[in-house]
Formats: structure tokens, C-alpha cells, sequence
């Protein structure tokens, strides 16, 4: 759907248009594959043999395209029809092929509760042609899939007048839209900071050059910079001015969905002492022209800056104070922004068992039907409605309506939307919002926040797993329910399949070939069998739906993939690397903003992710003028860290530990690239009877629980051993100005096995030497910057840190730390070590 809300016009195809709901579906469970279109076209060609045979002179795929006026708005609707049959003796008979999986022949009745859109895309097709005078009849004709079995349903003056309802839902939600929009150029907030932090008064104008320059930038700035505070400053701004129409905002961990949460909310308070609350209008200078200012800021910056072409301010003031660009004049009547958290859709469920199937839950089946009076549209008529998970999960209870339902029914009516990578980067999960009515990405700005996790997490999303187990026991299940026999056969192939398999780095061609089949038969009996997954449940249900995964796996030809065999009887599907699809998908947005603390070195973040096109992609870094000096930092060359020599020197590691512990007042961090080798360690200083009180990080999964773990550790432990790449490493922010000496014992470079063999081979036309790089140094180094930028996030606080490991040295491995860890001090004994430590406390 495209729009024009000053000029109240809107363009959609008669699908869009027939599809469109302001409330829930009921559909729930699978995926939809690519076969179900493939069937459907061979069918509507099927249809059209036999059309041509009874009616040589009718036409297909009849273009009609017209625009109707409703309540003030002129709707553009376009479409094609899928027959046109002339008269004989009556009006000309437009045909819908409609290709279902429904056994047929079925209750007429259950047909129109089943698939609504479809009569009304015919009824809409209908009503346009009386618009221009042309009457015609109508019938929809569907066809089982699975036998090509049709019914014909004709459609009556009944469906016809739905178009009339359909029109007032479109114009109610562009009404909204509007409200949306007027709102938005309303919009007040709060700065994110009471006071400005060194390096953060330069930031929004930063931000907005770099945008200008291109449609993706990539953000890089410290931990503890306050990247979410002045990336929403920059972000609202930008909705305010008109630049973009919504603002998405994706985090790998629901910590970092709070964060912003709460900082929106903090943004959205009225708090005494705002400058530019208490400043009165008269004072704030005149801002820059309207067209050199696309993200309206206030304050024109210094004439002739090279470094910012549009005149942005370096305070990114906040602009809609006065004059015209105040059309409320009083912050009291300013309406907040409506922001929705979206969390996964287990966690909305309500059933004592996750199993997302309409027949299957009495919260999803029906729930269209009871949506209308259920009062859930407050949730975005509303805007001062509670949105979090509980108050969703109460009102789903008392309704009867999926809770989940509730959150797709009120995503459109929200200006920002918080949520997982994966509701734009995975297949599995991104039509929650790629199919939302008005969602355009290219009016979208797109902010991916611990941007260097991007990569790994979308392949990951893209990677699947099949166990023979698995298809043992869904081959049992099918025998048990009676499923047709070809599927039973097509299962019970496949688990032989599986069965066969012993451990491999990759396939062989005969057996890839093999998948090939089995996942392309199976793929097309689930989607075109009528099956009831209600009985199934969830477990052998999903079984089922995977193979349309597994079918657009390996068709996906942007994917670089291996198949290969960690275990006897798993096949693995592992992308390699999705960077082709990464970048398609971030260059659809009219910006996109990755920011994170550790996406040097550039060119591999932008190559990781699909964006080596000249011209599309920039960069800023962060001025943080408070971390110059904060880390004292020294190599030590005495060992080598190396798997195959870790063990020698692991006596020297343990006794450094010793010495690190005595020249500090406080509990010291370890940082290990594995447990195994912190495990190693730590014997080897238990043998040295050393009495020192080690705190080894847990595997805890709650956040809450990590956290008590430091607070306990710091205050009765000397040492912390932590490893590299956890998220004690990366996501607990409570080191910072309480551990004051740190040692990272080796690089993080990734373990060697299948997988990362087939990324070098997948990158051996970089060269040896800039594919290791690529694999296994960059992750590596990452992970290490990433933990040793948690030690100093704030002005005032200092760090001493030793890196243990001679690799540390090599220029290949020292261009790769952050600019802050690269003036070090090289440590070629114990005597040298000791002066820089300095004497023992």
C-alpha cells in the first residue's frame, strides 16, 4: 500500500486491498513454502486449457485498474483478473482461481469463513467494473491441490456490498495514519542526557552527515558512550521532520529492547532543569533553511564545515519549539510517540502448550469473528494503553484472543517498533512486519543495534537442523494417525535417509542429490495434503513444517551453504554466510543505522554484510576524547597461548594470575577463550596451592542471575574467570570502574571444525591469508574489544591490561584492537612484568 496522507490518495492491488484486516488472523502454524505457488499456477494453467476449450475468445490475466473516492479519500486499486468470459446472452463472467489444500467438494459456508480474502478480491474486481459501467458475474473456482478436484462458488450481491465495509476499514486506518503523521510533526521529547559527555555534543550532526552521504552508515561507538540515548535523539528528530514515517529498532537481547524502552519513556517525561524547555522561543537561533535541513534541526552549525554539508547543530537541539515549527505551542497538548515492543510468540502464548494451530487453540480459532466487540483495539486507539506482555496476556485471557493477534492487529498504528533481528532478517519470522498494512521500508529508517552480532545471528536464522530421531518419530506418529500413504512412504524414506549418515564435514554429490529429492517431495505433500496438525501437536508439526524451510534453504541461491553431519543421523543445513541477503534487505530501507561498539575494521563489518557497493555505505566513529589514556596496556611475549602450546605455559599463565591479583586492590578479570581452558587453569593453580579465591562464570541463562553472580563475585572473589564471547564478556555492564586489572589469555579465535573450514574454502578467492582473517581473526579480536571496552564506561575510570598471548604482537593481530589497546607495553620477563605491575598491595 502506497499513500499520500497530505493529499489523501492511496494505491494498492485489489489483493492487498482484500486482504487487509485491522484485526487478527486466524491462520497460525507452517510456512507456506514455495509450493503452494508453484502448484497454483500449474493449476490456473490447468483451468485455462480447459476454459479455451468450451470459450475460444475468452481472456486471461485482464488488467483493470480504477480509482474510487470514499469518504474523502481517492483509492487507487489495481489488479488482474484471472478470466474473463465473454457473454452468451448474459453479462461476461469473471473467474478467480483459488488453489487450497481444503478437501473439496466443502460447505459453502465454511469456504467463505475459511478464505474471506478471496471472495472479496473477486466482489472488489466486480464492483470496479460496475464503476465503469462494465456489469459482469462472478464465481470463484477452487482446486484441491493435492487431486485437482473443483468447486464453483458464485459469488452474490451480498459479497458485493462487503467491498462497501472493506473500503471504511482502508480509509479508518489511513484516518490513523494521518492522526500518525500529524502527531509525529507534533512530537516533543526530552534530550536523552541531563549533561553531555565528552565527545557527545558533535553526535546528532555527525549522525545526519553521515546519513545524508548514504542510505546505510555504520555507527561505532564505545561502550558506555550512550549509543541508544543519542541514536533516538537522532532517530526522533528524524520522525519529526518528516524524513521517515516509522522507526525500527532491532536488538539481539530483550535487555537491550528494555533499554530502549525505557529510555524512550524517559525521552517522553516532562523533567525540570531542560534547557530547552526553560530556554523561552526568542532564544533559540533560527534554524536553517527547510531544504538544507531535512531532519529539521534548530541550530545551524559553523558556516563552511566540511564535515557537515546539511548544517545540522552540534547539540542536535530539539527543534518544534516555536514558530512553525511548533503547531501545538504547548508541550502539554503534544501527544508521546506509540512505540510496541514485539517479544517472540511463545512468549504471548497462553496455553499450557505452545502449538499454533487454529484448530488447536481456542484463543486463535475465532478470534476474527470476536475481535469486533472485544474492546482490544484500545491497545492502539489508545495511546496511553498499557503495551507490555502481561497487560496483553490479560487481555487475550479475558477476550479469548491470541495475545499475539493482539500485537500484529496494533503494529501498524505505531510509530516505532522494538524488537529481534529476526522480524527483518529471518524467513521464518519477518512477514510479522513486512506484511503489515502501510509498512514501507524505504519511508523506514532502521536502527540494528550490537550491529557485529548481525552477520552470525542471520545465518544462524537461515540454518537448520534435521534429526533421524526425529523423522523415526513422526513416521511413527503418521502410521498411528493414518496419513495418506505417500506421505507415510516420503517420511519413512527420509528417516532412512538420516539414519544412513555417519559423521562428515560435508555430504557427498549422491547424497546432496538424495536430499534434494526427498526435501522437494515432502515439501510438496505437506503443503498440498489437507493434515490434521491439531492431533499431531506441536512437536511433529513442526517436523512437518520444516521441509518448506529446508525446500527454500536449498533454493535460496544468495545463501553461500553446507550441508555436512556433526553427529551420526543429523544432517546439518549451515549458511556460510548470508551477506548477499543482509544487504538486499538493508538496502531497502530509506536508512538503516548499525551501530555497535565493535564494528572495526569497516571494510569486513560492510563486506559481512552485503554492503561492498561504492557510494551506498559510511561510517562514523564516536569522538570519545574520555577513553584517551584510560588503558594501560602491555603485550606479554613470554607465551604462547596457541592450542598446541597453552599446556607448556599454562604454569606461567596461573602465576601471572597471581601477580596480576597482588597488584590490586580488587578482584581481577580473566578472560579465556574457552571454558576448557579457563577450567585448565584453574587446576593448575589449585596444584600451585595458591590462596586465591576463583570465581569461574556459571552457564546462566537469566540475565538477572548473571548479574547477582558479579555482584557476589566481585565482592568475595580475587579473581573472575570469564569467557570471551559470553555474555558476561559482552552484556553485563557492571565491571566498569570497579575492576581496575584485567588479563585476556589468548585471541578468541573461533574453534576450528566443519564449519569454519568450509568459510575459508567459501573465501579462498580472498587468498589464504585474507580469508583467515575474515573466519577466524576479526571474530576473534572482536570478542576481545568487546569485553575490554566494558572496563572503562565512564570518564574518570582506568584500566590496566595484560594481553597474554605473543600473537597479541603480530601486526595482523594488533591492527585488529581497538585504537585504545594499540600503544602497549611489550613484557619479556617476570622483571619486566613486575614493573609494570608495579609493587604488590
Amino acid at each position: 500500500m502506497q499513500f499520500s496522507l497530505e493529499a489523501r490518495t492511496a494505491s494498492l492491488s485489489v489483493g492487498e486491498f482484500a486482504a487487509f484486516a485491522s484485526g487478527p488472523r486466524e491462520s497460525g502454524g507452517g510456512s507456506a513454502g514455495l509450493w503452494r505457488a508453484q502448484l497454483g499456477q500449474h493449476w490456473h494453467a490447468e483451468l485455462r486449457a480447459r476454459t479455451l476449450a468450451a470459450a475460444p475468445d475468452a481472456r486471461f490475466e485482464v488488467a483493470l485498474e480504477e480509482e474510487i473516492t470514499h469518504r474523502g479519500w481517492r483509492l487507487t486499486l489495481a489488479g488482474r483478473i484471472d478470466q474473463l468470459v465473454p457473454a452468451t446472452g448474459a453479462e461476461p463472467l469473471l473467474r478467480e482461481i483459488k488453489s487450497v489444500s481444503h478437501p473439496l467438494p466443502a460447505d459453502e459456508a465454511a469456504l467463505r469463513t475459511d478464505y474471506p480474502a478471496y471472495f472479496l478480491q473477486l466482489a472488489t474486481y466486480l464492483v470496479l467494473r460496475r464503476a465503469r459501467r462494465e456489469p459482469a458475474r462472478g464465481e470463484l473456482v477452487f482446486v484441491e491441490v493435492a487431486s485437482g478436484l473443483v468447486q464453483t462458488v458464485a459469488l452474490s450481491p451480498f459479497d458485493e456490498a462487503l467491498v462497501l465495509h472493506q473500503l471504511d476499514a482502508v480509509v479508518e486506518f489511513l484516518q490513523h495514519r494521518r492522526h500518525a503523521g500529524e502527531r509525529r510533526r507534533a512530537l516533543r521529547f526530552q534530550p536523552p542526557f541531563a549533561a553531555l559527555r565528552p565527545g557527545q555534543e558533535s553526535i546528532q550532526a555527525g549522525l545526519g552527515a553521515a546519513l545524508a552521504r548514504a542510505s546505510v552508515v555504520l555507527f561505532e561507538a564505545p561502550t558506555g558512550y550512550g549509543k541508544t540515548g543519542c541514536t533516538l535523539e537522532f532517530a526522533l528528530g528524524a520522525l519529526r521532520s518528516g524524513r521517515f514515517q516509522r522507526l525500527v529498532w532491532l536488538t539481539g537481547k530483550s535487555t537491550g529492547q528494555l533499554q530502549v524502552v525505557r529510555t524512550l519513556k524517559a525521552m517522553s517525561d516532562p523533567r525540570p532543569g531542560n534547557l530547552l524547555r526553560d530556554t523561552p522561543p526568542a532564544a533559540l537561533p533560527p534554524g536553517p533553511p527547510a531544504s538544507s535541513n531535512p531532519l529539521g534541526y534548530s541550530t545551524p552549525a559553523p558556516a563552511g564545515d566540511p564535515s557537515n554539508p546539511l548544517g545540522y547543530s552540534a547539540r542536535g537541539a530539539n527543534p518544534g519549539l516555536s514558530g512553525s515549527n511548533n503547531p501545538i505551542g504547548d508541550a502539554a497538548h503534544a501527544a508521546p510517540l506509540p512505540y510496541w515492543q514485539v517479544r517472540n510468540k511463545g512468549e504471548h502464548c497462553v496455553n499450557d502448550v505452545f502449538h499454533c494451530v487454529r484448530d488447536a487453540c481456542g484463543f486463535l480459532n475465532g478470534c476474527a469473528e470476536r475481535w469486533p466487540g472485544s474492546g482490544l483495539a484500545k491497545f492502539y486507539l489508545a495511546e496511553q494503553a498499557p503495551r507490555d506482555l502481561d497487560a496483553l496476556r490479560a487481555a487475550g485471557r479475558a477476550a479469548r484472543i491470541c495475545p499475539y493477534e493482539i500485537t500484529r492487529a496494533a503494529l501498524p498504528y505505531h510509530d516505532v517498533w522494538i524488537g529481534d533481528y529476526n522480524y527483518v532478517f529471518a524467513p521464518a519470522n519477518r512477514s510479522l512486519f513486512s506484511e503489515q498494512p502501510g509498512f514501507a521500508p524505504a519511508e523506514t529508517l532502521l536502527v540494528v543495534d550490537e550491529a557485529h552480532n548481525l552477520p552470525a545471528r542471520v545465518a544462524d536464522a537461515h540454518s537448520h537442523l534435521a534429526r533421524a530421531d526425529d523423522a523415526l518419530a513422526l513416521l511413527a506418529e503418521l502410521d498411528h494417525r493414518r496419513a495418506p500413504a505417500d506421505l507415510q512412504l516420503a517420511a519413512e524414506q527420509w528417516a532412512r535417509l538420516l539414519g544412513r549418515l555417519g559423521s562428515s564435514d560435508a555430504v557427498d554429490a549422491e547424497t546432496e542429490s538424495a536430499v534434494h529429492d526427498a526435501v522437494g517431495r515432502l515439501a510438496e505433500l505437506v503443503m498440498t495434503l489437507p493434515l490434521d496438525y491439531a492431533a499431531l501437536g506441536p512437536e511433529h508439526s513442526r517436523t512437518l513444517w520444516q521441509f518448506a524451510a529446508l525446500e527454500d534453504f536449498l533454493s535460496d541461491s544468495t545463501l553461500k551453504k553446507l550441508l555436512w553431519v556433526p553427529r551420526p543421523g543429523e544432517l546439518a543445513f549451515t549458511c556460510l554466510d548470508a551477506a548477499e541477503a543482509i544487504g538486499a534487505i538493508l538496502q531497502s530501507f530509506g536508512g538503516a543505522l548499525l551501530m555497535s561498539a565493535t564494528l572495526s575494521p569497516f571494510e569486513h563489518t560492510a563486506m559481512a554484510c552485503g554492503l561492498e557497493a561504492p557510494g551506498g555505505l559510511a561510517s562514523l566513529r564516536a569522538p570519545a576524547p574520555w577513553r584517551d589514556g584510560a588503558y594501560d596496556v602491555a603485550v606479554d611475549l613470554r607465551v604462547d597461548t596457541t592450542l598446541k602450546h597453552r599446556a607448556r605455559h599454562s604454569a606461567a599463565t596461573a602465576a601471572t594470575i597471581e601477580s596480576l591479583r597482588a597488584s590490586s586492590a580488587a578482584a581481577v578479570a580473566v578472560f579465556f577463550p574457552s571454558y576448557a581452558y579457563a577450567d585448565a587453569v584453574l587446576g593448575v593453580l589449585e596444584q600451585r596451592s595458591a590462596a586465591l579465591r576463583v570465581a569461574m562464570q556459571p552457564k546462566l541463562p537469566d540475565l538477572a542471575a548473571q548479574a547477582a553472580w558479579v555482584e557476589e563475585s566481585l565482592a568475595l572473589a580475587d579473581v573472575l574467570f570469564l569467557v570471551l564471547g559470553s555474555s558476561f564478556a559482552e552484556g553485563i555492564d557492571l565491571l566498569g570502574g570497579r575492576v581496575t586489572h584485567a588479563m585476556v589469555v589468548g585471541p578468541a579465535l573461533p574453534e576450528v571444525n566443519a564449519v569454519q573450514r568450509a568459510r575459508m574454502d567459501t573465501f579462498a578467492a580472498l587468498g589464504r591469508d585474507a580469508a583467515f582473517r575474515r573466519v577466524y581473526q576479526v571474530p576473534g579480536l572482536q570478542k576481545v574489544n568487546q569485553a575490554l571496552g566494558r572496563l572503562v564506561r565512564a570518564p574518570g575510570q582506568k584500566a590496566k591490561v595484560l594481553l597474554h598471548c605473543r600473537r597479541f604482537a603480530d601486526p595482523s593481530y594488533a591492527g585488529l584492537l581497538a585504537p585504545e589497546y594499540q600503544m602497549y607495553r611489550e613484557i619479556t620477563s617476570e622483571a619486566e612484568l613486575g614493573a609494570w605491575l608495579g609493587p604488590a598491595r
